[in-house]
């Protein structure tokens, strides 16, 4: 049967997937998407000969079609514009929930997987039916459970994808993968841009914003405590590379029409800890029903993390929603996401981004 697409990218993960598809009875077509830079230079550290060789000895070893696809364009105008233009608004972006939606279950569906039944990937996540279709939900695997990076994929497409991953933990991927011999049994994986070198992500945005001279400020006193080249250097909740004295600082706050960065001082200052999140631009990917007078009590994760805040979401207004927590979170920043669910922390309902309450 040759009716199922699997993404794979030269990892571990998406390794053990073809092989848990061929013990399955079924001969995947394997897809590697290149979405790398077009120049070489210190910033960028693309290993994609290095993957392509991996992906081109798990198709050997089972007789697999493997075809190489370019959407570098797509995603440096999709995901990479998307990331220009969230720093410049002073928001924080999000890489990998974006590279999911645009490019591995959006342009790629629509020029390649359009063609298969199942689209599988090495993803930690599962989908469960409920009544008669099929919903995004945690996998075995609660440590790597990947469904924060899929949650705003639609009800429509989940219908056609397949995680093999879903009942194995990583521990289990790894020595399954070191018992069947592959050469990447213990190599690293990889997140958000997953190119850039490391440590030069700072180089890439200066690259692509430049700089631009502005003020940190003490959130509690308007002080200006120092100067910065550019608001889009930090994210909320960020206290390593502000080198600033009299520390630790946390950014807790951004004016990106002023250029200016408000600051707090301690090691938990209470304005970087906040159980209050705004979120616009919902989501839903699970049948429920939020009623304005009746919160939804349920738990929400703000970033990739195995750990789950138990909330309750609120109206807010038509165009937003409230999410209280109980426990204060750290670092809640606009323009990530908010992925909430349900009370037995299963089934993803709804992701939506954070926002400010004032925009």
């Amino acid at each position: 049967m040759n009716d199922v697409a699997l993404l794979i990218s030269g990892g571990v993960d998406s390794s053990v997937a073809a092989y848990k598809l061929v013990e399955a009875g079924l001969r995947p077509y394997l897809f590697y998407i290149a979405i790398g830079p077009d120049e070489k230079t210190e910033v960028f550290d693309c290993k994609m000969e290095e993957d392509v060789e991996m992906c081109r000895w798990i198709a050997r070893k089972y007789h697999l079609s493997l075809e190489i696809v370019s959407l570098h364009k797509e995603y440096w105008e999709g995901v990479m514009g998307y990331h220009v233009e969230t720093l410049k608004a002073g928001k924080t972006p999000n890489p990998d929930i974006l590279c999911n939606q645009l490019i591995k279950f959006g342009v790629f569906v629509e020029k390649y997987g359009k063609n298969f039944s199942l689209i599988a990937t090495g993803h930690y996540a599962h989908l469960e039916k409920w009544e008669g279709k099929k919903y995004l939900h945690t996998a075995v695997d609660r440590e790597k459970d990947q469904t924060y990076f899929l949650s705003t994929l639609s009800v429509e497409l989940m219908q056609s994808l397949h995680f093999p991953l879903a009942y194995i933990t990583k521990l289990e991927v790894r020595e399954l993968a070191e018992k069947l011999q592959f050469p990447n049994a213990h190599r690293k994986g990889s997140s958000g841009i997953c190119f850039i070198a490391r440590n030069r992500y700072t180089e890439l945005v200066r690259k692509m914003l430049g700089e631009q001279e502005g003020s940190f400020v003490e959130y509690e006193t308007g002080k200006i405590i120092g100067k910065h080249k550019g608001h889009w250097f930090y994210t909320i909740g960020q206290r390593k590379g502000l080198g600033l004295p009299g520390g630790p600082w946390f950014v807790v706050k951004k004016d990106a029409h002023a250029n200016i960065v408000y600051i707090s001082r301690g090691y938990q200052p209470e304005s970087v800890l906040k159980n209050r999140i705004y979120v616009h631009h919902v989501q839903q990917i699970f049948p429920f029903e939020l009623k304005k007078e009746v919160p939804l009590e349920g738990y929400v994760k703000i970033r990739h993390t195995p750990s789950f805040a138990k909330a309750k979401v609120y109206f807010f207004d038509e165009n937003m929603l409230l999410i209280e927590t109980e426990e204060p979170q750290h670092g809640i920043a606009p323009g990530q996401f908010a992925v909430v669910y349900d009370m037995h922390k299963k089934f993803v309902l709804f992701s939506a981004e954070m926002t400010y309450p004032d925009l």
